[in-house]
């Protein structure tokens, strides 16, 4: 396991951008994220990001597996030192941006729906 955490509380707007499929992202932040980015983020309890995530692993969202795609270049560093970074279910061979991260569903996979990130759910990268 690289990375395992519950998410604490969806701020008012945090599920916008993944209902949109031209954007289809999250953006997760540590549960202490500035008052000026809460609204907007999932925000979860931060953990030790044992190893850097990279294209090949995957993610588990309260066991609806991912495979990453790409990673972006600052995703790891922003992941390990504030909790924070952005996933796309676009997933992609290059990163949209340099904190993003890029998944998309295992075959077979059930569809996201917002229960997926109900408080108390896990997100895990392995």
């Amino acid at each position: 396991m690289k990375y395992f955490t519950r998410i604490q509380k969806l701020g008012k707007d945090s599920l916008t951008f993944l209902g949109d499929p031209d954007s289809n992202f999250i953006i997760l932040f540590n549960d202490n994220a500035p008052p000026a980015f809460e609204d907007l983020c999932v925000l979860h309890t931060i953990e030790e990001l044992r190893a850097n995530i990279e294209p090949g692993d995957m993610m588990l969202l309260n066991e609806k597996g991912f495979e990453v795609t790409a990673v972006g270049t600052e995703a790891n560093e922003t992941l390990r030192g504030l909790g924070h970074c952005t996933v796309s279910f676009k997933g992609g061979p290059e990163a949209e941006r340099p904190g993003c991260i890029m998944v998309e569903a295992v075959k077979g996979e059930e569809p996201l729906t917002s229960a997926d990130f109900a408080p108390g759910n896990t997100i895990e990268f392995i």
